[in-house]
């Protein structure tokens, strides 16, 4: 989920141009401390990669990383169009790391550069950035995810899921016409878009959970498209988090408690998900259903919530906090002061702004899922 029902809807401008190399997209500048280690010991310095092992100590440079979603994993594919459309490029955003706004919705990384940290790559480039990643650095992959993105159309004029894997199968062919592999790991990362659209649609979280089965069966689809028609090695999906435990849910209550008739959506949406996935791919081979929902509920979500307290004090309260219920996290007036307020240490709360994690959430909930991901991938 990744804006507000009452914001207006953000634009995205990102051209859908290929790329002029063999899917030649260098590291973004901002990675996490492993990855920059990684990429500087990389003997290889560019290219294609089409090996399709295992990540490995060994082979982790030849392997390849395809991300698509919503802004729980866009590293910068949301374009600057201003403070009140495009949050994650002013402050406070990336006060954590890398100390200024990258495009990333959050105070520093996002899902992408933890996911991509655990399964022992850098974090892949933004598509919107490639052209200003530096050269000479080993190709990765690409992440296509942008901000306020859905499964399917979601009113904010994103390039919705099916279209960002339109975007890489017209790269893939473009690569294929090159001699370039580009078989790898697909992400997708799923929070709730869709069904935020649906409730303003229809003005009730029911119509959001009516909703469920048109978005789960568009989503199948497009995970069967990564395997089938872009022969993805492995598939990772999340299922959704606990969307009634988010401040823009808890504001109401005080952030003493979740919405629970939220909390039921997402897991009806979670069980239509596994049947899918398990339908799709009896073996269990090719796809992972990344649960994301419970390392969320056990910071955020009643008893579980208070025994973590000690990770983190604030669970469900954010960071940084608009003045009013209507506002939003860097809101400013027309002199330029402050409409919110900013806490003094992120780390201590699970949410930055009212429906985005802070990076320590992020980094908790990645080493959760760390020996799942390395389970999967081995196999």
């Amino acid at each position: 989920m990744d804006h507000r029902r009452r914001l207006p809807p953000a634009l995205a401008t990102v051209p859908a141009l290929l790329l002029s190399s063999c899917l030649a997209a260098s590291l973004l500048l901002v990675t996490t401390p492993a990855a920059q280690a990684q990429v500087a010991s990389d003997p290889s310095g560019g290219g294609c990669s089409g090996n399709e092992s295992p990540p490995s100590s060994q082979t982790t440079h030849q392997q390849q990383l395809w991300v698509f979603g919503d802004s729980y994993a866009d590293t910068g594919n949301l374009g600057d169009l201003g403070r009140e459309l495009t949050h994650a490029w002013y402050d406070p955003y990336g006060a954590s790391f890398p100390g200024r706004p990258t495009g990333r919705f959050s105070d520093g990384r996002v899902f992408t550069d933890f996911i991509a940290s655990a399964m022992g790559m850098p974090t892949p480039v933004a598509y919107k950035l490639r052209r200003g990643a530096p050269r000479g650095l080993m190709a990765r992959g690409m992440n296509f995810a942008v901000g306020g993105a859905g499964v399917l159309d979601t009113g904010n004029f994103q390039r919705n899921i099916s279209a960002q894997i339109d975007l890489f199968q017209a790269q893939r062919r473009a690569a294929a016409g090159r001699g370039c592999g580009t078989a790898g790991i697909a992400v997708v990362v799923v929070s709730g878009n869709d069904y935020s659209y649906a409730t303003d649609k229809g003005n009730s979280t029911s119509a959001a959970i009516a909703y469920i089965p048109t978005v789960v069966r568009q989503l199948r689809e497009q995970l069967r498209r990564l395997r089938d028609d872009l022969g993805m090695r492995k598939v990772v999906v999340t299922n959704l988090h606990p969307i009634g435990c988010t401040p823009l849910f808890t504001r109401a209550l005080n952030y003493s408690g979740c919405d629970p008739l939220a909390n039921v959506g997402a897991a009806q949406h979670n069980a239509a998900l596994q049947a899918v996935l398990a339908a799709l791919d009896p073996a269990n081979q090719t796809f992972l259903l990344l649960d994301v929902n419970a390392p969320f509920a056990a910071f955020v979500d009643g008893p579980a919530a208070a025994a973590a307290a000690e990770r983190f004090a604030e669970p469900r309260r954010p960071c940084c906090e608009s003045f009013s219920a209507g506002g939003h996290c860097g809101e400013q007036d027309d002199d330029g002061k402050r409409l919110y307020a900013l806490c003094d240490d992120p780390s201590k709360h699970f949410y930055w702004d009212e429906v985005h994690p802070t990076q320590a959430a992020w980094a908790t909930v990645a080493e959760t899922l760390r020996p799942k991901i390395h389970e999967f991938l081995s196999t």
